[in-house]
C-alpha cells in the first residue's frame, strides 16, 4: 500500500466493522438461495465462493494474529455463516486491545485493528456487488461506500492488480458516475448480465 493513514481507534475499528458487516448482510440475505453457486464478477467464483472468500481471509487474518474464532460456520446458508461470523469478530473487538495488537503487515509497522478497518472493510464492502451480481442484481454503494472503495484504490496503487486481487482497471467514458468509476476501477462492470 502507498502512504501512511494514522491508525483507526479500537472504537473506530469496531463501529467501521459492524457497518460494513451489516451492509454485507443485507445483501447476502437477499439472495435467492438457487443463486449461491451462480458465477459472480469474481473470475471463477460463485456467489457462496465470494462469502466463503471473505469469511476464511478474515478467519486466516485473526488466526494468525492468536484468535481463535472457533470453528469455521457452515457456508451452506452463506447468508447464516456471515451472520455467525461477523457475530464472532464483533464480540472479539469490544476488547480494544485486539484492534491495538501491533505487528509487521506488508507496508511496515500497524495494528490488528488497522488491517481490519482498511483491507478487510474493503472486502466487505467491494464484494457486496459480487454477490449482487451473482444472483442478477446490482448494488447500490453510499458515498460513504465509495469513499472506502475509491480509498483502497488509491491506497493499494498498482498492488490492487497483482495475482488473484482485482482484475485490470476497466475504461469507461469521462462522464461515468462515481459508482460506475470505482467498479472500473476494480476490474468490474457497472451491469449485470441478464
Amino acid at each position: 500500500m502507498t502512504g501512511t493513514a494514522p491508525a483507526p481507534t479500537p472504537q473506530a475499528v469496531r463501529d467501521a466493522y459492524a457497518d460494513r458487516s451489516a451492509g454485507l448482510q443485507a445483501v447476502l440475505d437477499a439472495v435467492r438461495p438457487a443463486a449461491w453457486d451462480a458465477p459472480s464478477p469474481c473470475d471463477g467464483w460463485t456467489g457462496r465462493d465470494v462469502v466463503a472468500h471473505v469469511l476464511d481471509t478474515q478467519r486466516d487474518f485473526l488466526a494468525g494474529h492468536g484468535v481463535d474464532l472457533g470453528p469455521r460456520p457452515d457456508l451452506a446458508d452463506p447468508a447464516d455463516a456471515w451472520r455467525s461470523h461477523a457475530t464472532a469478530v464483533q464480540a472479539l473487538l469490544a476488547d480494544p486491545a485486539l484492534a491495538a495488537r501491533g505487528y509487521d503487515g506488508f507496508t511496515g509497522p500497524t495494528t490488528v485493528g488497522a488491517t481490519l478497518h482498511l483491507f478487510y472493510g474493503f472486502d466487505m464492502v467491494a464484494h457486496r456487488w459480487d454477490v449482487a451480481a451473482a444472483d442478477g442484481r446490482s448494488h447500490v454503494f453510499t458515498d460513504a461506500d465509495l469513499d472506502v472503495l475509491e480509498g483502497m484504490v488509491a491506497a493499494m496503487g498498482e498492488h490492487l492488480y497483482g495475482d488473484g486481487v482485482c482484475a485490470a482497471p476497466l475504461d469507461v467514458p469521462a462522464d461515468a458516475d462515481r459508482q460506475t468509476r470505482a467498479l472500473a476501477a476494480l476490474g468490474r462492470r457497472a451491469t449485470v448480465p441478464a
